[in-house]
């Protein structure tokens, strides 16, 4: 089973995003990051989707996607022609004993205190996915009291735009 990271550029209309992931449950894709905001023109919404499938699957969803009228592009991202970010929030128990070393370790990854209390601590980091990943894995080893992701985002690298290859 491969990784997928797909942008749809669509029409910024009401139900459009109900309607591109509803063709990913028909295809029975289950989605396991969603991203979506207005481009630089209000115009367009971009969709960035990470999922798991097969290679001829994902290929067929890609065709049903451009069968719907407001989708207007799709990329498929790799690391290797993309730049991809994710943010992470996650809530810490703030303890005397832990503290200093729940501190390094958000400091050795490039996270930041964004609210500190008596009893929890929250740090917010932007990374890559696997960054973040290995950065929860150690935060396990305390106590996690909750977590927030938001999913990868993605852009082509270079100057080509998902805009250029509108299919329209």
């Amino acid at each position: 089973m491969n990784r997928y990271t797909v942008a749809v550029l669509v029409n910024n209309q009401f139900g459009v995003l109900n309607r591109v992931t509803s063709m990913f449950r028909r295809r029975q894709f289950n989605i396991s990051a969603l991203s979506v905001s207005e481009t630089e023109s209000s115009e367009y919404s971009r969709i960035t989707v990470t999922f798991d499938g097969e290679e001829i699957a994902k290929q067929q969803l890609v065709n049903q996607l451009y069968k719907l009228p407001d989708v207007c592009s799709i990329k498929e991202f790799t690391e290797d022609n993309s730049v991809n970010c994710e943010l992470l929030l996650i809530k810490m128990k703030n303890e005397a004993q832990t503290r200093e070393d729940i501190r390094a370790a958000a400091s050795g990854f490039g996270a930041e205190v964004i609210d500190y209390s008596k009893d929890s601590m929250v740090f917010r980091l932007a990374s890559e996915s696997r960054k973040i990943d290995d950065f929860i894995n150690l935060m396990f080893n305390y106590t996690i009291l909750e977590i927030c992701r938001t999913g990868s985002i993605s852009l082509e690298k270079g100057s080509t735009t998902i805009r250029q290859t509108i299919n329209l």
